[in-house]
């Protein structure tokens, strides 16, 4: 009798017991390859969507070039092209430096959560003590 028929209606109870098992086994591992399989094809596509963020980054990091070198070239207008490129310059870095400011006082807000967690346990430790007394 061979493992992937059906059982007959004599079998003893070792033969259905060793079909069982291997009909298990077999589940269990074509269950595993079948979750490597979607495994991979989700690896692949997260790799895909990264590489286009990449892209997507890159090609916005051009524009936003594209677009100070336009506000260099209209100031350039009205003003010599080293100072319009001076004034473009000096607005980008307060730019930076507000952003440094603000991303400093964020760090500084946050705090670690282990510290919080020690605090309340040591509250919790101390109620337990004085409920004790």
């Amino acid at each position: 009798m061979s493992v992937d028929s059906k059982p007959a209606a004599n079998a003893s109870i070792g033969e259905l017991m060793s079909q069982l098992s291997s009909q298990t086994s077999r589940l269990v591992r074509d269950e595993m390859r079948l979750a490597q399989k979607e495994f991979h094809e989700s690896v692949k596509h997260a790799g895909i969507g990264a590489g286009l963020f990449s892209v997507a980054g890159l090609l916005a990091f051009f524009g936003f070039a594209t677009v100070l070198t336009a506000a260099i070239a209209a100031l350039s207008l009205v003003l010599p092209v080293w100072a319009a490129a001076l004034i473009v310059g000096a607005v980008l870095f307060i730019g930076a430096g507000i952003a440094a400011l603000v991303g400093r006082n964020q760090a500084q807000e946050a705090t670690p959560a282990a510290p919080r967690t020690v605090e309340t346990v040591k509250a919790d430790i101390q109620e337990l003590k004085d409920a004790r007394k």
